[in-house]
């Protein structure tokens, strides 16, 4: 048995330093400890051995075992300190490469168009106002004095969630429903423009989507007139299209106004002239008017002693004309060749 000590402890040496890595030493190491190995049989032929002879052989094993977890160990930690070193060599960075320098993002340009109109109404003294996305029939219309019989609340028009119980349930088709919401939470004075996405049901094409985007304005306060909307208006076309902007006021039908006006703006690309974008010099924006008295009231406003105006625009619309964008649908399409046009202008 000793003899059998003597030659485990020199293989094991001799086997943790011919190991050149750390799978071929864990290899070596089950060969010289493991449960199989001849160092482990003569650990287990120990209870053969008299009480004497068992002792002294005892410390031969456990001196021999000592040595060769030590030499094991000093060899797994030499050959872990290579492996790191190799790595480190591996993964070096040469200083001298011309560095790389990582694509850079941009804003949307839809996120670009929202943020120039939230900045032009905040610096005249509105305030943002946000609701949900999927809106009760009341909200959505019956408080902005639309009839039952009115063609927007058909199911080819309107988009109706199916929640059992809850046949009143639709997805906003424009961010009215906010103002009736902030007047329903606030007294008189509001200044305040909604901003959102909205839903109709429309069949996709150069110049519709089914969901888009929308920005709507309302002021209500005593003394408010018409001259007040139309200098709000102007003060909007100029911070987004150039000081040199005009509007241009026309009759127009919209339940929730009276009177209600189409708004144009006078073309940024030929100042008025006229060319292939406007056609006759006026681009024509949005819709807006003075609030419906009846509006007012289903509010719990007094349309006697407060007056206001309210205005609203799609925000594709806007893109679409200060970019030149050809067809809304490339807004969505996700072609990055497309979006990377507007690192420029974020």
């Amino acid at each position: 048995m000793r003899g059998a000590l003597r030659e485990e402890r020199a293989r094991g040496e001799r086997l943790a330093a011919e190991a050149m890595s750390l799978e071929a030493l864990e290899d070596a190491r089950s060969q010289v400890l493991g449960r199989k190995a001849p160092f482990s049989q003569v650990q287990r032929n120990l209870g053969t051995l008299g009480e004497q002879e068992r002792r002294a052989l005892g410390r031969e094993v456990n001196e021999t075992r000592d040595r060769l977890v030590d030499v094991f160990d000093a060899r797994h930690e030499e050959l872990a300190g290579r492996a790191a070193d190799e790595l480190l060599r591996a993964d070096a960075i040469d200083l001298s490469l011309p560095g790389r320098t990582p694509p850079r993002g941009s804003l949307h340009p839809l996120t670009l168009v929202e943020d120039q109109i939230v900045d032009v109404f905040t610096r005249l003294g509105f305030q943002v106002a946000e609701g949900p996305e999927i809106e009760d029939d009341w909200h959505n219309f019956q408080a902005l004095n639309i009839p039952v019989d009115h063609p927007a609340r058909t199911m080819k028009d309107s988009l109706y969630v199916a929640i059992p119980g809850h046949p009143e349930l639709l997805l906003r088709t424009e961010t009215s429903a906010v103002q009736v919401r902030t007047m329903q939470a606030q007294p008189p004075p509001v200044y305040v423009i909604a901003p959102g996405r909205v839903y109709r049901r429309e069949n996709a094409d150069a110049t519709h989507l089914s969901v888009f985007h929308q920005v709507e304005g309302l002021v209500v306060d005593e003394a408010i007139t018409f001259a007040d909307m139309k200098g709000t208006l102007e003060a909007m076309a100029r911070g987004l299209f150039g000081e040199e902007r005009r509007v241009r006021l026309g009759p127009a039908y919209f339940p929730f106004v009276e009177p209600g006006a189409e708004v144009g703006v006078s073309c940024f690309l030929c100042d008025g002239i006229g060319c292939r974008v406007c056609g006759n010099g006026w681009i024509e924006l949005l819709g807006a008017g003075m609030v419906h008295p009846q509006v007012l009231r289903n509010c719990g406003y007094d349309p006697e002693r407060y007056t206001g105006f309210a205005f609203g625009m799609g925000i594709e619309r806007v893109a679409l004309l200060r970019y030149a964008i050809p067809d809304i649908r490339m807004l969505v399409d996700g072609d990055l060749r497309f979006l990377e046009q507007w690192g420029a202008a974020s």
